[in-house]
């Protein structure tokens, strides 16, 4: 990584750290900050060396005028080609600031070879004729959730940013800017409404980001701040030396480490009946363990439901218990410690569903503390175009109102204690951005947004602070809510919610099973870590949904145990797989005419596996992998998870002449597994 490193040197030192020329930009009464922080005092450039070996840097500078501060920090890794920096904007001064707006957590440059902006490269860099901007499509409920996109980049600024203000609601910020064979990853932590907009600018590439809207005067003692800006500087073969060099990086250092240790990759069980009901629990429990250890699951998961005011798992949206968070006294009586204890007991773990942001008319909070409530307008329509009437009987718990936030902390905290929860799963079904807006006049525009964000993250950091071996999980309608902020502090157990729906008896039409394929392939780009359900029983179903971590089940009044324990040891064979390098093997597709495939390899083990698909209309009855990542000089052994037949091939024939897969029939999904041998 030497090339990287170097570049990501030169970018901090000529760039990031030069006092005159900040990264961070906004307006301030009227004037860019370009023409003002220059000439404002600075303070000067504070270096540490952190206990992980890696710099802080913090620079701060100060309007001698109004006693505005502008703070930036900036930690250097010094193990990868990778540089972070949060920008904090604080009023020091007795009195209101003027209007502040249009703040941007970035507002620099890129240029191929050197990576830096013009006039500060002493070789002169290479001008930009042509760069690709690579990113995702964000989660949207639909096959095409995680659709790789690519956007050929010139004058005109190519703008993205989410719908409603959860950051990956149908936008995804994590970008990289590709020049062929080197590149800069750029990705943002904001829990909110970002935006990010990229161009050709003369010889560079142009990158601007942060909250989408800042129009506000902060009063004496607020402070605001910018999302967090990671770069990531990669040479390689093509983009997707990128993308793997994010992976390990993500992997050392952004992914929750509960104990110390990387998140398990885990296969959940839970209930099929309409109820949450303890006793109904517990007799579900006992149904997979009578079947032995290949029907055993690490995890039981009780989902929306098991509060008051919900006695129907349809009636888990309208329930006083959003807002009280009590288990239902009737249905579970000695509160869900009754499963948990008998979930612990048994050799499992308990994963819990809450949903604390959202608080429904005669909960607790709603009669007990109105003050700390945001209210939506009649009319906010959600992301899938239903009504949802949130004026009457919704409100938004305020987390940016710190004795609304300590309450929360306090209760959420004390409940995982009392009732033994293992697997704090906080899901987020609405769109917060209206309910913020409303709540800000007209000079105090993003400053409600501001403060919410910045509680919703201290109050996860609570909870892993005082449960230090518990994981996080980001749900929010599936896979809405996935910046790198929140990243860094839970995993993704719901990609995304259009899957094969619970237990369905239902026929499910291919284009779920397909588009979950395409999850993979996407999401695989960013995020090494993520889940979804595999309730089918087909091998082709189950294994379309296979990633990381799975939820799984039959029904217990006509189970299929076969497909299950298939299920479970599909899973068990190759799950740590998926903590490897990630390379795709075929191009992205919708189509039902094609094969999909994708390649997981772990360098350092000397092992991997392809996950191949001939879909529904494909005509063609095998398909050649070049496979990738391998040693050319090695021999590996090749196994069919299926058949068990095996075959020896060197890793140069393997990327060269490719591996060979065939199906005979349409709509099969196969497993293949690969190993170094002496």
């Amino acid at each position: 990584m030497a090339d990287e490193m170097s570049a990501k040197d030169q970018w901090v030192r000529q760039r990031l750290l030069s006092l005159n020329q900040p990264v961070v930009s906004f307006i301030y009464d009227g004037t860019p900050s370009e023409h003002l922080m220059p000439g404002w005092m600075m303070a000067p450039l504070e270096t540490k060396m952190l206990s992980n070996g890696q710099t802080r840097y913090m620079m701060k500078w100060t309007d001698p005028a109004t006693g505005l501060e502008v703070r930036v920090v900036a930690v250097d890794y010094s193990d990868y080609p990778a540089v972070e920096w949060t920008a904090y904007i604080r009023n020091g001064g007795a009195r209101e600031t003027p209007i502040l707006e249009q703040v941007r957590a970035i507002n620099s440059g890129f240029r191929r070879g050197t990576a830096q902006v013009p006039g500060l490269d002493p070789n002169g860099g290479s001008p930009i004729r042509e760069a690709v901007l690579r990113t995702t499509q964000g989660d949207n409920f639909s096959a095409g959730s995680y659709e790789p996109l690519e956007f050929r980049l010139n004058e005109l600024a190519k703008s993205f940013q989410p719908a409603g203000g959860r950051p990956t609601n149908g936008a995804w910020p994590f970008f990289n800017i590709d020049y062929g064979r080197e590149g800069v990853i750029l990705a943002l932590g904001w829990p909110g409404q970002w935006q990010a907009q990229f161009m050709i600018e003369k010889d560079l590439v142009s990158a601007v980001a942060g909250q989408e809207t800042t129009h506000l005067r902060l009063r004496p003692g607020e402070e605001i701040r910018t999302p967090l800006v990671a770069l990531l500087f990669w040479k390689g073969e093509d983009w997707i030396a990128g993308q793997n060099l994010w992976r390990r990086w993500f992997l050392a250092h952004n992914i929750p480490r509960p104990n110390g240790r990387l998140p398990e990759l885990i296969t959940a069980g839970s209930n099929d009946g309409p109820h949450k009901v303890a006793t109904e629990e517990m007799k579900s429990i006992d149904a997979y363990i009578r079947q032995g250890e290949g029907a055993r699951m690490g995890y039981w998961w009780i989902d929306s439901g098991w509060y008051e005011g919900s006695d129907w798992w349809t009636d888990w949206w309208s329930a006083k218990g959003i807002g009280t968070w009590k288990p239902d006294p009737v249905r579970f009586p000695r509160g869900i410690r009754e499963v948990s204890d008998y979930v612990h007991g048994r050799g499992m773990k308990l994963v819990l569903w809450f949903e604390p942001e959202r608080v429904y008319r005669g909960s607790y909070l709603w009669e007990n503390h109105p003050e700390w409530l945001l209210k939506w307008n009649a009319d906010e329509i959600d992301s899938e175009g239903e009504a949802l009437d949130l004026k009457d009987n919704n409100r938004l718990l305020n987390l940016g109102n710190p004795a609304a936030r300590q309450w929360l902390t306090d209760y959420i905290s004390r409940f995982i204690t009392d009732q033994g929860v293992d697997i704090y799963r906080q899901d987020f079904n609405v769109d917060p951005l209206k309910a913020w807006q409303i709540n800000d006049g007209p000079d105090r525009q993003g400053m409600t947004e501001n403060l919410y964000v910045q509680g919703y993250l201290a109050f996860w950091d609570a909870l892993l602070q005082q449960h230090p071996g518990m994981l996080i999980d980001s749900c929010a309608s599936g896979g809405r809510r996935n910046d790198l902020e929140t990243l860094r502090r839970s995993v993704v157990l719901y990609r995304s919610d259009y899957q094969a729906p619970s237990l369905s008896v239902l026929p499910m039409s291919t284009d779920v099973f397909d588009g979950n394929q395409g999850h993979t392939y996407g999401m695989s780009l960013w995020v090494p870590y993520s889940g979804t359900g595999e309730y089918c029983e087909d091998a082709y179903s189950a294994r379309s949904h296979l990633c990381p971590s799975v939820s799984v089940g039959t029904h217990l009044a006509n189970p299929d145990w076969a497909s299950l324990r298939r299920q479970i040891s599909d899973h068990r064979s190759v799950a740590d797989l998926f903590y490897g390098d990630y390379y795709p093997l075929t191009p992205y597709s919708r189509s039902e005419e094609v094969w999909m495939a994708w390649e997981f390899t772990r360098p350092t083990q000397g092992d991997g596996m392809v996950q191949a698909f001939r879909r529904e209309n494909s005509p063609d009855a095998g398909i050649d992998l070049k496979l990738r990542g391998l040693k050319s000089d090695a021999n590996y052994e090749v196994t069919d998870l299926d058949s068990g037949r095996k075959i020896r091939s060197s890793g140069k024939s393997l990327m060269r002449e490719g591996l060979r897969v065939a199906a005979a029939a349409p709509r099969t999904a196969l497993i293949i597994t690969f190993r170094e041998i002496p």
